[in-house]
């Protein structure tokens, strides 16, 4: 890596950089489909948390332990998958990814039969396993896919597609998941009173499972489409170059890239509590009911994909790290208003971040992963390892909204980590802004 003053004709040459070569669009929306799916079984959790505080009678920081199981598979997953793809190669993660994946959607109905939460914490752990293998491999294969200068807008597109899985997943979970029954305590004493509450909690627990059953279908349909694909020669090249040639200690080197671990722990915190504690947001400051609050949910995400659509172009006009620290500090101003202002106000508030927020995860990943050469693999997954930002912000979102008794003073936490990512953006366009690039992309 030399650092120098930019050179003007080769920073010219790298914004005109194809997007994807020739030859590798095949692959590219074979991987990118993966994307959307495993936006589906990530948004359900939001859904699930709601359903769980019904179905079990439990708490918010207990429902929050849905997405606690589920960010611990990706944190202790994610390194053995780098490893794994670093020795066996892309299509050796992408299989064992979505075998887990599918082996955690079947669990469900085992769980649902035996009435026990702590089953359902367990097979959402096994899906997020499963989710971590394909998170590990997808987004290193994406950015990899074209030239280096393009990475940002390329995994950008790609993302571009998870929102739509995430938008679905709530529209499954609101539609087949939701009853719309909301008990008052009142007919809760009634049912008990009549032996009945038991039976209509189970039946309440056991709408989960169908949508499971159909994912973890779809899941192993996509594996064998996956299997039966040859990736491009260049592709198979660095698989090759990283197996022989990587060492994590390397890692350690690099300043920008132990920061972006940072920025996207706290970033995956501030995106997944934000869409966990929404619904009850929602009902707590406007009393809406499940269903039309789940709706709500569904367009934060329709917010979140028109984000990752919108920036994929503006990265052609703006410097990503520009364009990040911008909508970084939108969504600081927006949570101040929904903290300080909750209620409809507050609820459009909260909304629009999901539009700000989308850039984010793709962003700090390609940005984090520049200039590591045969690491870029062992890389990626320590990045997906900073996932585990989720399991720890949401139940702590969740402590505070128990012990203020205001989920709106919960969203402080999301506030400050966006404050976080604005710096980090800073520092990554001083960064690239710094290099010189002395060669150009070759397939």
């Amino acid at each position: 890596m030399i650092v120098s003053t930019p050179d003007p004709s080769a920073v010219d040459a790298n914004r005109s950089a194809p997007l994807l070569p020739s030859g590798v669009l095949r692959a590219f929306l074979l991987i990118t489909g993966l994307f959307f799916l495993w936006g589906i079984p990530n948004n359900l959790n939001d859904v699930l948390i709601r359903q769980f505080m019904k179905s079990f009678a439990i708490s918010r920081f207990e429902a929050g332990l849905v997405q606690s199981a589920f960010y611990l598979g990706y944190f202790l997953l994610a390194l053995p998958a780098g490893l794994l793809v670093k020795r066996k190669g892309y299509k050796a993660g992408f299989m064992t990814g979505l075998l887990l994946f599918a082996s955690g959607c079947f669990l469900f109905l085992p769980a649902a039969n035996s009435g026990r939460y702590v089953f359902f914490l367990m097979a959402l752990f096994v899906v997020a396993s499963g989710l971590a293998f394909l998170e590990t491999a997808s987004n290193p294969f994406i950015a990899q896919l074209g030239p280096t200068a393009t990475s940002e807008r390329r995994l950008n597109l790609a993302q571009a597609f998870n929102p739509l899985g995430a938008i679905l997943g709530v529209l499954v979970g609101t539609t087949f998941i939701f009853s719309g029954i909301e008990l008052t305590g009142h007919q809760i004493a009634v049912m008990r009173d009549q032996g009945t509450y038991t039976a209509y909690l189970h039946r309440e627990t056991l709408r989960i499972v169908a949508p499971y059953l159909v994912l973890g279908t779809v899941a192993l349909v996509w594996a064998v489409m996956i299997l039966m694909t040859r990736f491009p020669t260049f592709i198979r090249t660095r698989e090759h170059t990283a197996e022989i040639s990587g060492n994590w200690r390397e890692l350690l080197r690099y300043r920008h890239f132990l920061f972006a671990i940072v920025a996207q722990f706290l970033y995956v915190g501030a995106q997944v509590g934000t869409w966990s504690y929404f619904i009850q947001y929602a009902q707590d400051y406007a009393h809406t009911p499940e269903k039309t609050a789940g709706h709500l949910l569904t367009y934060t995400l329709g917010a979140f994909g028109l984000g990752r659509f919108s920036s994929t172009f503006l990265m052609k006009r703006f410097a990503p790290g520009s364009l990040m620290t911008v909508f970084a500090l939108s969504n600081v101003a927006l949570l101040l208003v929904g903290i300080f202002n909750p209620g409809t106000i507050g609820i459009g508030a909260v909304l629009l971040t999901s539009f700000f927020m989308s850039m984010m995860f793709p962003t700090i990943f390609a940005m984090g992963l520049k200039g590591l050469g045969a690491n870029t693999n062992l890389g990626g997954s320590l990045l997906v390892m900073a996932i585990i930002g989720g399991a720890i912000i949401t139940p702590l979102m969740g402590l505070i909204a128990e012990h203020t008794h205001s989920t709106a003073a919960s969203y402080q936490l999301p506030l400050y980590a966006y404050l976080v990512i604005a710096v980090f953006a800073q520092y990554m366009r001083r960064y690239e802004a710094n290099l010189m690039v002395t060669t150009t992309f070759e397939i």
